[in-house]
């Protein structure tokens, strides 16, 4: 038995009058994952009393793209085609299988779950036809109902900080493996199989995996730039779910977008955070210093109480120990000066050098950000913060 290309010219009306008796699945929408072949017979078919679950030999298949199909036998897949066109079923011919542009395992799957007619040559007792959904699944929906634990690392300020993040998106996915999803997900169907059958599952899946998928992206991310490495993550999700998913149930996901939103409170603690740290350059103190004394300049002749009193308080607080701003300036101009005056050495022996490289040999500064190869980034020493392998 088998599947035969048939001509290309056998459409339309000649196509009924090509096979008597044929099958098709016209379209299939988005939302259908897999469904039954629907046998149609013509006015001149002497087949009139057939059943609906016997295929006659010499039947005509309708193969239309983005879809794949499979003839069942008695809950055995015996045939399997995934290229668009027009076949002819052929009980005397060997089992074929046209795995199109899907994942090769199929034909692995066909000869572990599927086998010859052992009846005489002649049909069984019950066959099918199904029908799979190969385009894209696009537009199914997700979302995180508890935070999920994301480390941040900021090299600049030398922040490692947990946070929480909240996650939602959409992801698509499409069918490798009919085969795989016939078996193990939808069988033996008599209406349509909808992938709402199956959302909530993947849905409670890629929740799950979601959270050590993002901590394998990687530290030295801040949490909004998660949008941006949204291909990485996909493959990160495809790995981590390929046993369930891939080698289970014959599907993988094709595109995966993500939102990210860290809680009020963490937001608000690492705005703090920089702040602070900003603080240290005395350059960026003494300006954020001028604009809050040009703050209490405007506030004060606005006070009711006159402007001479409120500038009167301005200068008592700058007695009790308020920080001059053209000092702050003065310090920063001398730790700038200084820092470019001692540089740093080369192992080459080369003095004084002030950027990344030795501007002697090109050697890179020991002092320079490097990344692990355990995926830590932001290290300033010979060593791993992380786990300790030397640079």
């Amino acid at each position: 038995m088998g599947l035969i290309k048939a001509l290309a010219g056998a459409a339309g009306g000649a196509f009924a009058d090509q096979w008597l008796e044929f099958f098709v699945c016209e379209s299939m929408d988005a939302d259908v994952l897999a469904a039954k072949g629907q046998k149609r017979t013509s006015k001149r078919s002497s087949n009139t009393k057939a059943e609906d679950n016997i295929i006659s030999n010499g039947s005509g298949i309708v193969v239309n793209k983005g879809q794949a199909a499979a003839i069942i036998d008695n809950g055995r897949v015996m045939e399997f085609c995934a290229e668009e066109g027009h076949y002819t079923y052929d009980v005397s011919s060997e089992p074929s299988v046209f795995f199109g542009g899907l994942d090769k395992g199929i034909i692995g799957i066909f000869k572990s779950i599927g086998e010859r007619f052992k009846y005489g040559g002649s049909p069984g007792k019950d066959q099918r036809i199904y029908y799979f959904n190969t385009k894209e699944i696009m537009g199914n929906k997700y979302g995180t109902p508890n935070p999920i634990p994301y480390l941040i690392v900021d090299p600049n300020i030398n922040l490692r900080m947990t946070i929480s993040l909240r996650a939602n998106g959409e992801y698509s996915y499409r069918m490798i493996n009919p085969l795989l999803f016939y078996s193990n997900v939808c069988g033996n169907i008599t209406e349509d199989y909808k992938r709402e059958n199956i959302d909530s599952q993947l849905k409670s899946e890629i929740i799950t995996v979601l959270g050590p998928s993002l901590g394998k992206l990687g530290t030295g991310l801040e949490y909004h730039e998660i949008s941006f490495q949204t291909e990485k993550l996909a493959e990160i999700l495809n790995e981590a779910l390929s046993g369930k998913w891939k080698e289970h149930r014959g599907i993988e996901i094709g595109s995966f977008g993500i939102t990210c939103t860290a809680l009020p409170e963490d937001e608000k603690r690492i705005k703090e955070l920089q702040s602070s740290a900003v603080m240290r350059d005395p350059t960026m103190a003494a300006a954020a210093l001028v604009n809050a004394q040009t703050d209490a300049m405007r506030a004060a002749a606005e006070n009711t109480a006159g402007a001479m009193a409120g500038f009167m308080g301005m200068g008592m607080a700058s007695q009790a120990g308020g920080m001059n701003p053209q000092a702050l300036y003065q310090m920063g101009a001398q730790q700038q000066a200084a820092s470019q005056q001692q540089g740093w050495t080369c192992s080459c022996g080369h003095s004084g050098n002030s950027g990344k490289f030795c501007a002697e040999c090109g050697k890179p500064s020991l002092a320079a950000d490097w990344t692990c190869s355990c995926g830590h980034a932001g290290n300033t020493g010979k060593f791993c913060a992380e786990c300790g392998k030397p640079r």
